[in-house]
């Protein structure tokens, strides 16, 4: 399916299913284990089998057929700043298996993954804050990465083993490949009835690109692993991943330099569980995160160079359990947040500096900076779940180190109503607060400067909407508001408009929206007819800004998207031969940010084990800017094969 919460299509086969309700899948974005269906939140869902027909080669092109996010490239394949309802991208907080890896450093740096497209499972996509479930950063949306494991459970005892090849190449020197095999084993005696469940995953992959824009050319190695285990009573997953991308940035920090270069350097390992001890469940968490970043306002200069080393270590522990009243849960998470810099945070005594790490460190530049924080996280939840109704209550509690050790409340509150299997009916109000980045802070350059008394964001935000379901037919409507105080944003004052500097501040923004969604599915209806889906989504935001002191000009804030046009059509040729065709308007707010159309085509064919694939991106050519300096690719060709086995 599209962007929506389908995901049921590739676990039922609606095919064959006589009548469709509403959703089944379990939703791991969240404190308390609960279907799509039951979930009052706003949650989308991109589908294993969605995934497969999109004409998509990378995670960050699949989350532009989300029509509530905003995907903002600087460059193809490289650099991505993920947004949500509006909002910012240091305002989203991103998820790989339900575990944190957002980057305090800079939002820039949060869609660094380890993993490929061919890894994933589905795609989740809270809509509005997140902060019950996941504190800080989680300010106007969350989107969750679950990767795909081999499942034995087919035969009682025994293993699995599954895995997948892609190679693919396309024309500006585009060219790489990726990989993964499973294995899944279960364990047990043969009377068992919930036999024990491994499953090992391990994958990897290379990109490079020679760029078809002036000094855009990119490579990006990963590699990732993965393993889960599942009893009666026990479930545990452990993963560790690994990436590195060095890449040419033309404008992308300023349009005074043509030939900025910058690399990234990821490490996450992580593991969570649940143990379940009659009705209590108890879920730990712990998660170890280290970035590097080396960036050169001219490539192989050291004039305008930066070096960052970012670690951040994650504590957790979740408590649930079913009651007569419903469903209740209580949580706690220590958060340690701390960067080494040449520029960022306070300066260091010079017998604590030490070289500048990682693969492209240099031994002769030490970090010089640092600064740290810790943030303390409690929450209490109580569900009430019904069989129409689901009403949630929520008071998290924050507290950080970098404040005035004062607890701040972000309370909330949900409410869905299924009048039938086919409908559900939603509304809610939550609220959040978002702790300033170490860049929002420190950073400072030749036309920018950090400022380091920022207070934290807040929000309160309003939701309502309505989904159906029908044989052959989806639809959904959102409308959303929300009052934010103490936002960030990096501004050029009116009355310093001479010095040209962009410097972080506070201030105040109400927004309003909605998303329009709807999708046929004819072969539920009449299972020859050609086309598997026709699909069109719509979303609007607008948003009155207040400013302490007048502003001449806005780095982000102000460049939000008003308008967005989604529409997309599915075919199916022939037996194995299918052909994807997606539309997307996007009408960006702010000046120098022109209103484009894109239009992406795939096709694709499918016999046993082998898929052979042509994805073609901007198919007519258009010129078109994500930000209204920096040129975005022109039409591209990637031709594959996948083996599976």
């Amino acid at each position: 399916m599209s962007a929506t919460a389908m995901a049921q299509d590739s676990v039922q086969g609606l095919d064959t299913l006589p009548d469709v309700e509403l959703d089944v899948v379990k939703v791991l974005s969240a404190r308390v284990p609960l279907t799509t269906a039951q979930t009052p939140q706003q949650v989308t869902i991109i589908g294993r089998e969605e995934i497969q027909k999109l004409p998509v080669n990378t995670i960050d092109d699949l989350l532009k057929y989300a029509v509530g996010v905003d995907v903002r490239q600087r460059g193809n394949g490289v650099q991505t700043d993920i947004c949500v309802h509006g909002g910012t991208f240091d305002q989203v907080t991103i998820l790989l298996n339900g575990i944190n890896i957002t980057s305090p450093h800079t939002g820039h740096l949060s869609a660094d993954f380890p993993i490929s497209a061919d890894d994933i499972e589905r795609i989740e996509i809270l809509e509005g804050p997140s902060a019950r479930a996941f504190g800080t950063s989680a300010f106007t949306g969350t989107v969750n990465i679950v990767t795909r494991n081999a499942d034995p459970s087919h035969s009682r005892l025994g293993t699995a083993v599954s895995g997948l090849v892609n190679v693919f190449g396309g024309d500006h020197g585009h060219a790489g490949a990726n990989a993964n095999v499973t294995l899944g084993h279960n364990a047990g005696n043969a009377s068992t009835n919930h036999p024990a469940r491994l499953v090992h995953t391990l994958s990897g992959g290379y990109v490079r690109d020679d760029g078809d824009t002036p000094n855009s050319a990119y490579e990006t190695s990963r590699i990732y692993y993965n393993v889960s285990y599942k009893s009666a009573d026990v479930k545990g997953n452990f993963q560790a991943g690994y990436s590195y991308k060095p890449y040419e940035a033309n404008t992308f920090y300023g349009a005074a330099s043509q030939d900025q270069w910058e690399s990234n350097e990821h490490f996450v390992i992580a593991a969570n569980g649940e143990i379940s001890a009659g009705k209590i469940h108890i879920t730990p968490s712990f998660a170890a995160d280290r970035r590097y970043d080396h960036y050169q306002w001219h490539k192989g200069s050291p004039k305008g160079e930066n070096f960052h080393r970012c670690d951040v270590r994650t504590a957790g522990v979740g408590v649930w359990a079913d009651n007569r009243f419903g469903r209740t849960s209580f949580a706690a998470e220590m958060r340690s947040e701390l960067i080494y810099s040449t520029k960022l945070g306070s300066e260091m005594e010079q017998s604590a500096w030490f070289a500048t790490k990682g693969r492209d460190g240099v031994a002769d530049v030490n970090y010089n900076h640092s600064a740290d924080r810790t943030n303390i996280y409690l929450m209490a939840e109580h569900d009430i779940i019904l069989p129409k109704w689901t009403i949630a209550f929520a008071l998290p509690a924050i507290n950080n180190t970098a404040l005035d050790h004062k607890w701040r409340f972000c309370p909330g509150m949900d409410v869905a109503y299924r009048p039938d299997y086919h409908w559900k009916l939603f509304a809610n109000i939550n609220s959040a607060l978002r702790m300033p980045t170490f860049t929002d802070l420190y950073y400072s350059g030749a036309n920018i400067e950090g400022t380091t008394n920022l207070k934290p964001e807040r929000t309160v935000d309003f939701g309502a909407g309505a989904k159906a379901r029908y044989e052959g037919f989806w639809g959904e409507i959102r409308l959303y508001g929300s009052h934010r105080t103490d936002m960030i944003d990096w501004v050029v004052y009116e009355d310093e408009k001479e010095d040209g500097i962009f410097r972080s501040g506070n201030f105040q923004l109400d927004n309003r929206g909605c998303e329009i969604s709807a999708a046929l599915m004819p072969r539920e209806i009449w299972l020859r007819n050609p086309v598997t889906k026709i699909q069109i989504q719509y979303a609007y935001n607008d948003a009155d800004i207040s400013y302490t002191r007048a502003v001449a000009a806005s780095k982000y804030a102000m460049e939000y998207l008003r308008h967005r046009v989604l529409a997309g059509v599915d075919v199916r040729i022939a037996e194995g031969l299918g052909v994807n065709v997606s539309y997307r308007y996007n009408h960006r707010v702010g000046e120098g940010n022109d209103p484009y159309s894109l239009v992406d085509a795939g096709a694709r064919y499918e016999h046993r084990r082998w898929v052979c694939y042509i994805n073609v991106t901007n198919l007519l050519d258009n010129d078109y800017r994500d930000f209204s300096y920096i040129e975005q690719s022109g039409r591209r060709f990637v031709i594959g094969a996948k083996v599976r086995f």
